[in-house]
């Protein structure tokens, strides 16, 4: 693949024979940033789980406590009195039956978080092959399945991220901006390894994190010392 002249100056600053404690990691992510628009951060995380048994999934939902510097739209699946919470807690787009034609049919998806009320389920699992592939289906875990949708909203709004295994068994999330400061970075990420190491499957016998890489969107990536992760 090849890369453009920024991206070999920003390789050239990054020791790939290196695992790079969590604070050199982030002050390093941000030096490699140079694409003209504000990058995301994302951590990539390799686990020694196998996501074909259900006893070793992992998959929930943390807030970032300094959000992620993205604007979400959420979509609701209400009804009733429902329906009026979930525009006073502002969600961008609320609805029932009426959007499941206009997902399926004209391929709308000007969302980025899907909240359900337990009762939409059964409207809901008819998108399911739209919505799953893309990771937009609401889970109970995830926190995304619940009657109070004002708090569901509020957390998303707040910076909520959801984790899960991928098909290869990492774990792909964004923890804020490259325009974010040291700082705020350290702070999203040490909440997000909280909630995974908490999230380690019973059942998993051996090393829970393999590996884990810090990246931005267009930058290389850069190997963290996962010693301190190891449990």
């Amino acid at each position: 693949m090849k890369r453009g002249k920024k991206y070999a100056e920003a390789a050239k600053l990054v020791d790939r024979t290196t695992q790079y404690d969590t604070a050199e990691a982030i002050a390093l992510v941000k030096k490699t940033a140079v694409a003209k628009f504000d990058e995301t951060v994302e951590v990539h995380l390799r686990t020694g789980c196998d996501g074909r048994h259900a006893d070793q999934q992992v998959r929930g939902a943390v807030v970032l406590p300094h959000g992620t510097g993205k604007t979400v739209r959420i979509l609701v699946f209400a009804k009733g009195a429902k329906i009026d919470e979930a525009q006073a807690a502002g969600a961008d787009y609320v609805g029932g039956e009426e959007l499941i034609p206009k997902i399926q049919k004209e391929g709308w998806l000007d969302f980025d978080v899907v909240v359900a009320t337990p009762d939409m389920m059964g409207v809901v699992g008819r998108l399911g092959r739209i919505l799953g592939p893309k990771g937009l289906m609401p889970n109970p875990k995830a926190g995304t399945v619940t009657m109070d949708v004002t708090k569901a909203i509020n957390d998303i709004k707040a910076g909520k991220v959801e984790y899960r295994l991928d098909k290869t068994n990492i774990i792909h999330v964004p923890v804020g901006k490259a325009s974010f400061t040291e700082e705020q970075l350290a702070d999203n990420f040490q909440s997000l390894m909280d909630a995974i190491l908490k999230a380690r499957p019973a059942a998993l016998k051996g090393q829970f994190i393999r590996s884990a890489t810090i990246t931005t969107t267009m930058g290389p990536g850069i190997r963290l010392n996962v010693a301190k992760f190891v449990s």
